[in-house]
């Protein structure tokens, strides 16, 4: 597989930082292909050598996503596990449990090590990841320690640079959006009059003190409200009647089982995930949400980091955050794209955000500097008073939430953005036509039909009745849906279909096609009116030729995904 190319950048400062400095940071939110690129790093360090590696992560699922994903990278690589299941070294690089690696005896089998990758690294400076690097660096002083995390700003305000002392690289949010990576949040920002009582609440160590946030939030016209305003905000386009799928954010269990309770009340099916649920009835709970026969799923700090269900695309924040790496890990639960091989039907083009807390107010935008020694301190955001209602709300809004009125351009944010440091997210705008490995062709001059060609595999993207559709084929496989929406989200869908096919060596030999001629056998295979056109290179010939073969699949992929036989996320 092929990296894209700001995955590239990534992976090139990474190296780099730690040839120049032994150890580094690399920030990499939801959507940036987090394991894709520590991969690539470890890969890189490793190569033909006889250098060991250990890649450490928290729990069971990330390990074994984190092996899975790496042998795409590195096929020639041999790997190995050390978890509560077994204990191995014997792969070049070994992927290891924390809780199970920390252990004195396990530590005391593990071989001296050229390079430690921390994934989720913000934990890094934790007893158990301070025993393991302690242990790696004083059997080899020399050992390269690598970290990728998504928040590197800690709750406790922890800094990391006991563990890293630079950051080589760093992937926007506003970066995955602009780019289709991401689809972007509207966030409402609804104060149904607890926000006084809110900006008063104490704060504890780790965050406000969520029993005095309880004791504002949990009470029963805050929750109905706070129901009213989501049937009103996050039903599916075009369905008053169907809703989208949602995680509620609450402050104790209690509170969350009050709300659980109110939408299912309301007919509305939920559930409520907690810590001191049982594993078992925790994954059947998930398992209901997925195929969609729960609609909302409250949780109390469970669903906060690691888990992701793409089709959610509402979340409620019936809490605040004094920090600003927790409200980040909360909505990026609703702000991945969809498959639609794994959710069939299922279309989404934004996540709607209903803060009934002061996060939003508080923050501002859910870009983070980053801060090794942890001292961030958190703030009013700026503001602008809305020409409608009167309201202070955030300056980064493109319309108000309480009244709806329109505020705007988004080059008129854009504008703002420069002008303060907390005012959204900087989108510039990311043309993956110019930025992809592969050349994309407008087939027919008209816009509604791109393709790009590999040796391997083809993508393509096609617009029917107001939503692009991303379609990808490879040798021996059938062409397949890659995304339904907007354009920018299906070019990016399509462009890494042909980075997974493809390799480095193909995509430079295809862009070689470029100024080429067109061949008399590829002429052969088109319609008359091209063989009059003499400007046609051998690449355009072939991405028509692909479009010709392929045209009856195509239309039968766009046609199953009829705007009447979809439902919004």
């Amino acid at each position: 597989m092929r990296l894209r190319p700001r995955q590239k950048t990534f992976v090139e400062r990474s190296l780099a930082a730690l040839d120049a400095h032994g150890n580094t940071l690399g920030i990499a939110p939801t959507g940036a292909g987090k394991t894709i690129m520590l991969s690539a790093v470890t890969g890189e360090v490793i190569g033909d050598s006889a250098a060991k590696a250990c890649v450490l992560a928290h729990r069971d699922e990330l390990t074994d996503q984190n092996r899975g994903k790496f042998a795409r990278v590195n096929p020639g690589l041999t790997t190995s596990v050390i978890d509560a299941n077994g204990k191995s070294w014997a792969g070049q690089v070994t992927f290891a449990m924390v809780p199970t690696l920390a252990r004195i005896g396990n530590l005391a089998a593990m071989p001296k090590l050229d390079l430690l990758v921390i994934d989720e690294a913000h934990h890094a400076v934790a007893a158990s990841y301070r025993r393991i690097i302690d242990h790696v660096r004083a059997a080899n002083p020399d050992a390269r320690i690598f970290g990728v995390t998504a928040t590197p700003n800690r709750g406790d305000r922890k800094g990391l640079r006991e563990v890293f002392d630079n950051v080589a690289d760093q992937v926007r949010l506003g970066e995955l959006i602009a780019s289709g990576h991401l689809v972007p949040p509207r966030t409402f920002v609804i104060d149904v009059g607890v926000q006084d009582k809110l900006r008063s609440v104490r704060k504890t160590l780790a965050d406000f003190d969520m029993g005095e946030v309880a004791s504002i939030m949990d009470r029963a016209p805050v929750t109905d409200e706070m129901i009213r305003h989501w049937k009103d905000k996050a039903h599916e386009a075009g369905r008053a009647d169907t809703w989208r799928q949602t995680v509620v954010f609450c402050s104790t269990v209690a509170h969350a089982a009050h709300v659980t309770e109110a939408f299912n009340a309301a007919d509305v099916p939920a559930a409520l995930i907690h810590g001191d649920l049982p594993s078992e009835e925790r994954r059947q709970i998930l398992a209901a949400y997925a195929v969609g026969e729960i609609r909302v799923i409250v949780n109390v700090a469970v669903l906060t980091e690691g888990w992701d269900h793409p089709p959610t695309s509402c979340v409620v924040l019936l809490r605040p955050s004094s920090y600003k790496s927790t409200m980040i890990q909360m909505i990026g639960r609703g702000l991945r794209t969809i498959d639609p091989e794994e959710h069939p039907g299922v279309v989404k083009t934004d996540c709607i955000v209903l803060d009934f807390g002061t996060s939003s107010l508080i923050h501002g935008t859910l870009e983070q500097d980053v801060d090794l020694d942890g001292k961030t301190e958190t703030g009013e955001a700026p503001t602008k008073v809305c020409p409608g209602c009167g309201a202070d709300i955030p300056l980064a809004c493109f319309e108000c939430p309480l009244c709806g009125e329109g505020l705007g351009t988004e080059e008129d944010a854009a504008e703002a953005a420069g002008r303060a440091a907390l005012s959204g997210f900087i989108m510039t705008e990311i043309d993956l036509l110019k930025r992809s490995s592969f050349a994309w062709i407008d087939l027919f001059g008209a816009d509604d039909a791109l393709m790009a060609n590999g040796f391997n595999a083809w993508g393509g993207i096609f617009f029917l009745e107001g939503r692009w559709h991303a379609v990808g084929g490879a040798k021996g496989q059938s062409p397949r849906l890659l995304g339904i929406g907007e354009r920018t989200v299906c070019l990016a869908q399509a462009d890494d279909w042909l980075n997974e096919v493809e390799t480095d060596e193909s995509a430079f030999k295809t862009r070689g096609w470029l100024n080429q001629a067109a061949t008399e056998k590829q002429l052969q295979y088109l319609p008359p009116a091209y063989r009059q056109d003499y400007g046609l290179t051998r690449y355009h010939a072939s991405a028509l030729m692909t479009f010709t073969f392929n045209k009856r699949a195509i239309r039968t992929l766009v046609m199953a995904a009829a705007p009447e036989q979809r439902r919004a996320a």
